[in-house]
């Protein structure tokens, strides 16, 4: 432990060890999501191992690769394009991640991904212990599986395993985690048999059993982990208690286990486990509870755990062993090596956005909202490498897509100046994240990283600066890039034909503390951006009603946070009117009119304006015959959201 980082997160980076292998650390990579990069039967496609290869490079004592279903006929399979080991045939690409995994110095687990009752993506059906209907519908209707059908799928498990070890692996991991098979047999809401396999906790835990004595027996010296879930979530459904899914872990460690990756819920969970509306740490106390009851046996966690320092703390309390980290190496590969070298303030934090899940659950390939090379990795085009040729470059806006160009151009070597209208780096994004009820830090903490960013790379910026074109004019010739950032705006002209238009206000001055919210206030667009201020007035006592032209409020909002806006607007008690447009302003509130025609007067003080946004596309049209280079990004081009802002200013950034 020579680097400084080292010296100051000790119990983090002492070495370790998992069965007869040792570990250079206590950091484990957890296989927390199926990239859906390889092909729709299975193999693993270059695109996958060049992702691979960056996860081998992160730093981790033991690299997990993600789940890989074990049958043939693709029961266990959830994601479109989820990668097999069933058969002999799938090895040699498996060697090839081994290696990687190996080559930078860790240990490698592969995890065999069953997915039960989410599975048979395409096959039309799903199976599981009973047929209990599916609650979310895009799932497929289940199954029971016969009691030779499980002795087959632990087989199957055995030999995935088997395969695994031959492929360089140095263990294996099954998991419950998110609901997949073994949670099904394992979960009262799931599990609903009679025979030894149903009824008793003790019954409901032999198919796991079964599974770890096979996977034991078929790869003999070799560690064997499990995912289990310290709380189900399930409640609403009738799933496990905490104290049940704690006797299942005693049943794992009973059965030889060597390692628990303890979890925390299912996709049908109707609360949030791992999104940025919990707290870090928040999970905590379950980890603790695990390694206080099964003292011999290691654990190791990371739910809703990005930070490495609490992380080592919690080693050093003894509330786990190895700190599991997935989705904060997502947004930053290089968190385990800043974290060495003492440069945490440089380290691109998991916002929990959970683009990813996103992704995924759309059939997708996976990316991440902060790191825009996540799955990219093959092509070279995404690499920063040094310019051919160094250009002055001028960027206007330093919110993220301005700040991203600009620090990937400066990267490369490129003379970079920021220009922004306001005081201070963020854009719209520092004056939402305020506002936000989930975790404004974590959204703030991008901005944070942009001002650490541009400081130490020496950008030059430039605040309370109007760039139009008499601006233009007097820096005429000085640079031969200009990159329009600006962002976008309330399209208030939209509303100019409503009777007393003239009495609206915009909601971004009141993001931004250029105008106090009225006391009552009726907020127009359903949007995130409406969403985000009317739940954060209502919590500070304001009254607020949501008026939104379609059916449904959230129509932009990410589909993995949907529900949480619902739900905050139901806890809230926020009224909230859809279907519906503004049809007149008044000193004494707005009327509004439904799609069938009927009008509501409501009363308020003051009536915001969140939509439709408009992109600032002025500028391109303006400087067009000014400089050498033009180019746009982000909601400049045309209004969108952070992913896309954080992506198109890298892709500007790399290629100027």
């Amino acid at each position: 432990m020579s680097r400084p980082g080292e010296q100051k997160l000790k119990h983090l980076f002492q070495p370790g060890r998992i069965g007869r292998f040792e570990t250079k650390n206590m950091i484990k990579y957890g296989a927390c999501c199926v990239s859906n990069y390889n092909t729709r039967d299975g193999f693993i496609t270059p695109r996958e191992l060049a992702r691979t290869r960056v996860i081998a490079g992160t730093g981790c004592g033991i690299i997990t690769n993600q789940g890989a279903y074990p049958d043939p006929l693709g029961e266990g399979k959830s994601y479109f394009r989820q990668v097999a080991l069933f058969d002999d045939k799938f090895i040699p690409q498996f060697e090839m991640i081994a290696g990687y995994i190996h080559e930078f110095g860790g240990v490698a687990i592969q995890q065999i991904l069953h997915a039960g009752r989410y599975g048979g993506i395409d096959l039309g059906y799903c199976i599981q212990p009973s047929v209990v209907p599916q609650t979310l519908p895009h799932f497929r209707p289940p199954r029971e599986v016969t009691k030779e059908q499980i002795r087959l799928i632990v087989q199957q498990h055995a030999q995935a395993a088997r395969r695994a070890i031959r492929a360089g692996f140095d263990g294996t991991e099954v998991t419950s985690f998110m609901g997949y098979l073994l949670a099904n047999f394992n979960s009262r809401f799931t599990n609903q048999r009679t025979d030894e396999y149903g009824g008793s906790i003790e019954n409901r835990g032999r198919f796991m059993r079964e599974l770890i004595d096979a996977i034991k027996q078929a790869t003999p010296g070799n560690p064997l982990v499990v995912r289990l879930n310290g709380a189900e979530l399930m409640d609403r459904w009738g799933g496990n208690s905490e104290d049940e899914c704690f006797e299942l872990m005693q049943q794992a460690v009973d059965a030889g286990v060597d390692m628990i990756s303890v979890t925390v819920g299912w996709q049908e969970a109707p609360e949030s486990s791992i999104g940025r509306d919990v707290a870090p740490g928040h999970w905590n106390y379950l980890s603790a509870k695990a390694k206080k009851l099964f003292p011999n046996t290691l654990i190791t966690f990371g739910n809703r755990l990005p930070d490495p320092v609490m992380a080592n703390q919690c080693i050093a309390e003894g509330m786990f062993d190895f700190w599991e980290v997935c989705r904060p190496l997502l947004a930053d590969p290089e968190l385990i090596h800043k974290a060495a070298e003492d440069r945490l303030d440089e380290v691109r934090r998991c916002i929990g956005s959970l683009n990813c899940l996103s992704r995924l659950f759309r059939d997708l390939p996976y990316t991440c909202t902060m790191n825009p090379t996540l799955g990219h990795e093959v092509e070279p085009e995404y690499s920063i490498t040094p310019a051919a040729v160094k250009k002055k470059v001028m960027v206007i806006g330093a919110g993220p897509a301005g700040m991203e160009a600009a620090i990937t151009a400066r990267k490369r070597g490129h003379d970079v100046t920021v220009f922004e209208k306001t005081g201070r780096i963020g854009g719209a994004l520092a004056a939402y994240a305020a506002s936000d009820l989930a975790r404004p830090d974590d959204l703030l903490s991008v901005v944070r990283h942009y001002e650490v960013m541009a400081r130490k790379l020496g950008i030059e910026m430039h605040f309370n600066t109007d760039a139009n074109p008499k601006f233009m004019r007097s820096i005429l010739h000085q640079y031969d890039v200009c990159l329009v950032a600006a962002g976008a705006r309330t399209d208030m002209k939209a509303y100019r034909h409503v009777p007393g238009s003239e009495l609206l206000v915009d909601a971004l001055d009141i993001a931004h503390g250029r105008v106090k919210p009225g006391k009552r206030l009726v907020m127009i667009g359903g949007g995130k951006i409406g969403l985000t201020l009317a739940e954060s007035l209502t919590k500070a006592g304001h009254q607020v009603v949501i008026v939104e032209e379609d059916k449904r409020v959230a129509g932009d909002v990410i589909p993995s946070f949907k529900w949480r806006h619902s739900a905050w607007i139901e806890e809230l008690e926020i009224r909230t009117l859809t279907s519906s447009h503004l049809a007149g302003v008044t000193a004494e509130g707005a009327t509004v009119k439904n799609a069938k025609g009927e009008e509501t007067f409501v009363a308020a003080d003051m009536v915001a304006v969140s939509g439709p946004r408009l992109a600032n596309h002025d500028l391109f049209h303006e400087f067009q015959w000014t400089v050498d280079e033009l180019h746009g990004a982000g909601d400049a081009v045309i209004a969108r959201g952070l992913d896309a802002a954080i992506h198109e200013g890298y892709r500007i950034g790399v290629r100027i």
